[in-house]
């Protein structure tokens, strides 16, 4: 599978099925339900801590569930904030060799001209090259 989603998307290949996870977990980690929904489960622990013997304990649950999710959910939203981030720079790179195609075709008699789409043309996929 090819590691830039815009080229796998434009070629013909389909996403994984864990890449549609990453992307139905971004949607919905991103609206406001989601929130109601942590907030409830801040408020139905925060309300119970009569059930607990020790206090410590009750912290400790509240720690280790969050510690866990925030984990999960980091991981999935930089995985999804990464594949944004190569389908932008992929549609930046076809932009500047369509100017620079453009600025070609009548560079013929301006030497500066020539300089920029020198320039231009060495850039184009230096984020692949760092």
């Amino acid at each position: 599978m090819e590691r830039n989603p815009a080229r796998a998307e434009t070629s013909g290949h389909r996403r994984s099925p864990f890449e549609r996870f990453v992307e139905w977990v971004h949607l919905r980690a991103s609206q406001a339900p989601f929130f109601f929904v942590c907030a409830g489960i801040v408020l139905c622990w925060g309300v119970s801590v009569p059930l607990w013997a020790d206090l410590k304990e009750w912290q400790t649950a509240i720690h280790t569930v969050a510690s866990i999710f925030t984990l999960l959910l980091v991981v999935l939203i930089e995985n999804a904030g990464r594949r944004a981030e190569e389908a932008s720079q992929e549609k930046l790179n076809a932009i500047a060799a369509a100017l620079v195609a453009l600025m070609a075709s009548g560079a013929r008699e301006d030497p500066e001209l020539r300089a920029a789409i020198k320039a231009a043309r060495e850039s184009i996929g230096l984020e692949e090259r760092h």
